[in-house]
């Protein structure tokens, strides 16, 4: 029945590796189930509903995309945007987080809409074979860096960034919480190089397991000590069953006054922003992760990609109806695809998986991140692969790409590099006289690039 649904030997693949895909994307992803009810909660809104609603919506919505599209790609609440949700639409321009749900609950709409029009498929295909690329590259310099961030290999200093200080460490004395978990990520970082070397399947979740244990036995031997107050949790599950939370206090209760009461512009705004992050950073994440499993056909074009859209319009509705924040398709994707993963099967896994979350939420919660942030730090080894593929040769093919894959991951954001690949290939193609590798609609997208720029 599965090789029905999802094609597998089509796709080349098996039950068994489309499994170990989805736990491992669900396992590299997990960390949103703790993140998201924390930050959303900064508005006031119940953590345990908001909880709920994040296992959910992200279950529902990677059903979608599994079943609809037949693609290996899990959605949930987008990191970023639910900070932006908390931080700039409710604490900075004073909505309430009602209001805020209304925004997200009317960009799904608009999302619904485009997906019916075609307008995100066109977008997709119109951006260049190169560029496409180069966005994959991006990607992969950009989920390193995340994963260094979330194990505190890389932290912020006076010059912006550097490498962690085990010797500030021990003299500060925080060395038994935050420098043993940063000496396990490295640990971990090798442990997951050596199995990918010798070729073991499922390095990764394995990997991430063995770096976890690793964590277990430090803190049964008292080199790492819990300290919840400074963000250091058991790495011992404290229990394994557990009732879900509610959705009563956040069901249904999005807020449209802001469309009545004169601040209808200042609302428009905020759905704009919403918009245009989460639709190219899904863009950005559907061509990088896609790039990497060589499912574009020669076209640059990717099957499915209109169950894709859908999933992530119809699962960014959905959510905020159950109170959760916009859903986007996750980069993190890519380490089940870096395992193989080529089929719905993966995504439908990873779905169950969040809906196990609800019961389990003790065994999840526990997954710390420096076990989890080496697994990132490999899938940007791997996606970093795609740059031989860009035609470096062809100097006005291959700048663009080169601007593309500096801004992803220097200014942090996949939806900046692709602005900023699109962008400089129009300008520069069309300052070198070759105006016929510009498409209308990248000539459109690039002035409403510059416009979000100049008045956002």
């Amino acid at each position: 029945m599965l090789e029905r649904i999802f094609k597998l030997s089509r796709c080349g693949t098996d039950v068994r590796t489309e499994l170990l895909a989805g736990i491992t994307t669900f396992m590299t992803m997990a960390y949103i189930l703790a993140v998201n009810p924390m930050v959303l909660g900064e508005t006031g809104m119940n953590s345990g509903a908001v909880f709920t609603a994040t296992a959910l919506i992200s279950a529902v919505a990677s059903f979608f995309m599994g079943f609809a599209a037949n693609l290996p790609f899990v959605l949930s609440s987008a990191m970023g945007l639910n900070a932006y949700f908390a931080y700039t639409v409710v604490k900075g321009m004073g909505y309430s987080w009602e209001m805020a749900l209304a925004a997200v609950f009317t960009e799904g709409i608009i999302f619904i809409v485009m997906s019916i029009c075609n307008i995100r498929e066109a977008i997709f295909n119109a951006i260049p074979s190169n560029l496409k690329q180069a966005v994959s590259v991006g990607i992969g310099l950009f989920i390193c860096f995340i994963g260094l961030q979330n194990a505190h290999i890389s932290v912020a200093a006076s010059t912006l960034v550097t490498g962690y200080s085990f010797h500030q460490s021990i003299a500060s004395g925080n060395f038994h919480t935050e420098g043993i978990t940063v000496l396990l990520a490295l640990i971990g970082i090798l442990v997951m190089a050596f199995l990918v070397i010798k070729q073991v399947k499922g390095n990764i979740l394995v990997g991430i397991l063995i770096t976890w244990g690793l964590g277990i036995v430090c803190q049964l031997l008292g080199i790492y000590r819990p300290d919840p107050a400074a963000g250091y949790q058991s790495l011992i599950p404290t229990g394994i069953i557990s009732a879900p939370a509610s959705l009563e206090p956040t069901f249904m209760k999005m807020d449209f006054s802001a469309l009545t009461d004169g601040r209808t512009l200042d609302f428009v705004v905020v759905i704009f922003a919403f918009l245009f992050v989460d639709m190219f950073d899904t863009l950005g994440t559907l061509i990088g992760c896609a790039s990497k499993a060589n499912m574009l056909d020669k076209d640059g074009k990717l099957r499915g990609i209109k169950g894709a859209l859908f999933a992530d319009a119809i699962g960014t509705l959905l959510g905020a109806c159950a109170g959760t924040s916009t859903i986007s398709t996750f980069v993190e994707s890519s380490s089940g695809i870096a395992e193989g993963g080529r089929t719905g099967l993966t995504s439908v896994t990873a779905g169950i998986l969040f809906l196990c979350a609800l019961f389990f939420s003790p065994v999840f919660l526990a997954i710390p991140p420096f076990a989890t942030a080496p697994a990132l730090v490999l899938v940007g080894f791997f996606m970093m692969q795609q740059v031989t593929r860009i035609q470096w040769n062809d100097t006005l093919e291959a700048m663009p790409c080169f601007i593309c894959i500096f801004a992803m991951a220097f200014m942090y954001s996949i939806s900046d590099g692709i602005a900023y690949g699109i962008i400089s290939s129009t300008v520069l193609n069309v300052l070198s006289g070759r105006r016929d590798r510009v498409t209308p609609l990248m000539c459109i997208l690039s002035v409403f690039f510059i416009a979000k720029y100049i008045f956002i």
